[in-house]
């Protein structure tokens, strides 16, 4: 039997927008965990915002697990916060919201910059660098600096080490700004990846003395783009079925919802939807083919595929809850009729 360092990750209650929380316990397993294996955990709810001192407890419920090849025996395990039945989800457990299909796909393009001593890497420490331009997929020491590959580069390959679907790298159109892709078929289960991935590149920057500045527009009202998380999405139906009928009757939910959608997209997304740097303003929804500064995003593939296939929703910002938006978007498909 072997001792494995099992670290459980949970969101606590802050809002707008919660905070990763983890600790350890040492458990001893015959090989590598398996998710039914792992028992509840409880913590102090009081000091994360999610109980009242008088009555602290709250629960862990594992609900995903992967290697942690940074540590001996490493086990990161992905939780729900319960309250203290076990049984009946927190008020703050945004996963138990999510209509459970195996058959929706997600795919989160996660945008975040790198920040030290207050500000971008590569941001001179008054004023601004050259303007954005070189910097989207840049390569070489003025565009990306001596840094940052790194980080991204070794947070890559502690996700790949970890079983995360993570498709993808590059560097982003603002300097000292990067973007990730996780993809995953189950309504929950890009989600659980996309935190996960989040705590590990939290966790990596740690050590090079770095921190992650997950918000949508953190140089306020310049000309540097903002942070998004745009939201691919397709159900079972859209990718088989689809058509012209379904896709014009799904936009209209997705319109008459908009308001809904934007209170779960992020905070302060009126910052960085306006209208400029490929957004639609906050206020307006519109789709179109190929267009980078609509509300979704129609790709020409679902067009020339007789409107099958996936969609992108553009709105959700970089600090927007993956559970909460994958819950959002199934539930205004739920409302368009199938037959």
């Amino acid at each position: 039997m072997a001792k494995y360092k099992l670290e459980y990750i949970w969101l606590d209650g802050y809002t707008p927008v919660p905070n990763l929380r983890s600790k350890t316990q040492i458990k001893e397993f015959a090989s590598f965990p398996k998710l039914e294996e792992l028992p509840n955990w409880g913590f102090d709810g009081s000091s994360t915002k999610q109980a009242e001192g008088r009555s602290s407890d709250c629960v862990l419920k594992p609900v995903a697990v992967y290697p942690d090849s940074t540590r001996k025996n490493g086990v990161l395990v992905m939780c729900e916060v319960m309250m203290p039945d076990g049984v009946t989800p927190h008020v703050s457990n945004t996963r138990a919201t999510i209509m459970d299909d195996p058959d929706t796909w997600f795919g989160f393009e996660q945008e975040y910059f790198l920040y030290q001593d207050g500000r971008p890497l590569g941001f001179p420490e008054f004023g601004y660098p050259a303007p954005q331009g070189p910097y989207y997929t840049g390569v070489g020491y003025k565009n990306v600096g001596d840094i940052a590959r790194q980080i991204v580069e070794e947070h890559l390959d502690l996700c790949l080490d970890a079983g995360i679907n993570h498709e993808g790298i590059n560097a982003e159109v603002a300097k000292g700004q990067w973007e990730f892709q996780i993809f995953g078929k189950g309504s929950k289960k890009a989600a659980d990846e996309i935190w996960v991935a989040r705590y590990i590149l939290t966790r990596l920057c740690e050590k090079y003395g770095v921190d992650i500045e997950w918000h949508c527009k953190p140089l306020g009202a310049t000309d540097w783009n903002g942070s998004g998380m745009h939201s691919n999405f397709s159900t079972k139906y859209m990718r088989e079925v689809g058509g012209k009928e379904y896709f014009e009757k799904l936009m209209g939910a997705f319109e008459k919802f908009a308001n809904e959608h934007i209170a779960v997209y992020g905070p302060d997304n009126h910052m960085r939807l306006t209208g400029l740097h490929e957004t639609q303003s906050i206020d307006k929804f519109n789709y179109g083919v190929a267009n980078r500064g609509a509300s979704i995003r129609v790709p020409h593939s679902f067009v020339n595929n007789g409107y099958k296939g996936y969609l992108e929703d553009r709105r959700p910002n970089s600090q927007g809850d993956p559970y909460a938006i994958a819950g959002r978007i199934l539930k205004t498909i739920s409302t368009v009729p199938t037959a």
